[in-house]
């Protein structure tokens, strides 16, 4: 009689110094190093679309790394010289994007508190959907988010979920009314 030896589940490492072994890496410089003793533990999710309700081409990978020509397009003139990144983009086919490593500071929440707290853009990590404020979005973004989510929920502690628009009222809208907030908490 043989004896099979049940194969030991191995941790499988996903990240590598706060860079997700699953997104496309595409650095920018438009981060910094977060406070001493920050515990990550708060996901804010953002929608954004250049020149905006725009899908497809480079121009926010452009914004984040601080190569978008600003001649192209004429909303372009109202974000110029703009110094913005995120951890995470999801594209509308679901295609992940990641430009700052989780461990560091990315800059896309700007003046913000959540639950009495403020800077949140030292103790979060930074998701943008491609996408309108106030639109709806993709199938694929949704898996792709949830499972970036999931794998951040593993590595660091978040405890908390939110919208741009909730830690910035009145000066941020997204990612909005049409973003189904109850299919990722469902999922995770």
């Amino acid at each position: 009689m043989h004896h099979l030896e049940q194969a030991h589940d191995v941790p499988v490492a996903l990240f590598d110094k706060g860079w997700y072994k699953f997104a496309r890496h595409l650095s920018s410089p438009n981060f910094g190093t977060r406070p001493a003793d920050t515990k990550i533990n708060l996901i804010v999710i953002h929608s954004i679309s250049l020149p905006p309700g725009q899908f497809g081409g480079d121009e926010v990978q452009q914004l984040f790394t601080n190569t978008l020509d600003w001649d192209v397009h004429p909303y372009f003139e109202k974000i110029r010289d703009t110094k913005v990144s995120a951890h995470f983009y999801i594209r509308r086919n679901g295609e992940l994007w990641q430009f700052v490593s989780c461990d560091d500071r990315a800059w896309h929440a700007g003046q913000s508190s959540y639950m009495g707290k403020d800077n949140c853009n030292d103790y979060s990590v930074g998701i943008e959907l491609e996408g309108l404020e106030g639109n709806s979005f993709e199938t694929a973004q949704y898996e792709s988010l949830t499972s970036v989510c999931a794998a951040l929920q593993q590595n660091y502690p978040i405890v908390q979920l939110t919208g741009h628009e909730h830690i910035a009222p009145g000066r941020k809208a997204d990612p909005g009314a049409l973003f189904d907030w109850s299919q990722v908490r469902k999922a995770l």
